[in-house]
């Protein structure tokens, strides 16, 4: 059973304060899109009407509600799992059948594992077939769905397994040191999989394939020519055949590195357009932006598990939440559940720096196009096409957004092309 103590308090007190004002955070950005959603911001007069508008703020309301009641289903789940005694009943469990430390370790993960993914499937259903295709853009048929969710699950399945199996082996045999190794290994497998996802796991679920548009292609060659860098890194893929939403992401590292442009973007969007796009991803490339991320979450990581490592033999640890004894993976679990609320409240830092990455973007898509007019164009169809929120709260923005907000960002680009021309 659980221990009432100054560290049950505490984990209590920031889980829920996490929680509340996660919901709060959602509430105060649906009031706002309700008081002004009805308002076409001067960027976007022309190019939306007022039916568009409303979509949008419907859209973004629904999505928001769904997103809200799943994150409190979550933490009640996290709650009953922590609190309950299950989790002293499932070590017994496992204790008893005289497994081996490590494959212990991984049948207890596993199991947990397995009861998030089945108490979550619902919730995915629910938002792919009913929320998405209301709003025009699921495409996915049923049998799709499951062919996805069986292969993201052999996938997962393989890659924990792997990292939890070197984690609990490095634990086990280097006691004083692990915290190094396990750092060492955490940061070689996450590059490892940078490296080989756009290669390896993403054409598992899409067809990749050199962009077709043969004049679109002739100017993407000379586009890419004035940076110096070769047109096989630029792939479409069949993403219409499980939604209409439009993106362009860059992925990769080394000789694996690509900008993938949906082809649902690639029919809707004109070749300026995308071609400012692609600048746009291309200068998340020369802007080394990537590994700018690999340095900073490396960093964080490697203070993590160094304070991991500091705190995996509390004794006031295992009897708060009802164990007699210390054991490594279970502290593993218990110190993530700690430290999951207090680094919610680092995300604006993420999001501060990920936000100038994007200015960083546009500013080189602005330099290597000549003109920021396609840009901005090309930003107003996507927000129309994926009924973006045109309307969010600031606050909201500040703490979650990656991107700069929509209108924010058309503007800065307005600035800019005025700024050229006079």
């Amino acid at each position: 059973m659980i221990h009432w103590n100054i560290l049950l308090i505490g984990f209590i007190i920031t889980f829920f304060a996490c929680s509340i004002f996660r919901w709060i955070l959602t509430q105060i950005n649906v009031r706002h899109l309700r008081r002004h959603g009805h308002e076409i911001p001067e960027g976007f007069r022309g190019d939306i009407d007022e039916a568009t508008l409303s979509q949008m703020t419907d859209y973004t309301a629904e999505s928001s509600r769904f997103g809200s009641i799943e994150h409190v289903f979550d933490d009640a789940i996290t709650l009953v799992i922590l609190l309950s005694g299950f989790l002293p009943w499932l070590v017994v469990i496992i204790l008893s059948w005289n497994l081996h430390f490590i494959l212990s370790g991984l049948t207890f993960f596993g199991i947990l594992a397995l009861i998030s993914g089945i108490l979550n499937i619902p919730f995915s259903l629910y938002g792919t077939f009913i929320i998405e295709k209301k709003y025009g853009f699921s495409t996915i048929t049923l049998r799709l769905w499951i062919t996805d969710f069986i292969k993201s699950l052999f996938i997962s399945a393989i890659m924990m397994g792997i990292l939890l199996g070197a984690f609990l082996s490095l634990i086990h045999y280097a006691r004083t040191t692990w915290w190094l190794w396990v750092w060492l290994f955490f940061s070689a497998f996450q590059l490892l999989m940078v490296w080989l996802y756009p290669v390896l796991i993403a054409p598992l679920f899409n067809k990749f394939e050199p962009v077709k548009d043969e004049t679109l292609k002739e100017a993407i060659v000379n586009l890419m020519a004035k940076v110096g860098l070769k047109t096989e890194g630029v792939y479409q893929i069949d993403a219409e055949k499980r939604s209409r939403h439009t993106n362009a992401y860059f992925t990769g590292l080394g000789k694996t590195k690509r900008i993938v442009l949906y082809d649902t973007l690639l029919s809707s969007h004109s070749s300026d357009e995308i071609l400012s796009i692609l600048a746009h991803e291309v200068g998340h490339w020369k802007k080394r932006h990537i590994l700018k991320q690999l340095v900073f979450t490396e960093t964080a990581s490697l203070a993590v598990f160094y304070l991991i490592y500091r705190l995996s033999d509390w004794p006031l640890l295992y009897h708060t939440f009802g164990f007699e004894q210390a054991i490594p993976y279970v502290g593993l679990l218990l110190l993530a559940a700690i430290i999951g609320p207090v680094a919610f409240f680092v995300t604006p830092l993420g999001s501060v720096i990920m936000r100038k990455f994007e200015r960083e973007a546009d500013d080189f898509s602005f330099d290597l196009m000549g003109t920021a007019i396609p840009m901005a164009d090309a930003l107003k169809r996507l927000a129309k096409d994926n009924l973006a929120n045109l309307h969010p709260h600031p606050f909201y923005a500040w703490f979650y957004y990656s991107h700069p907000p929509l209108t924010e960002r058309i503007a800065r680009l307005r600035q800019m092309e005025t700024a050229r021309r006079s």
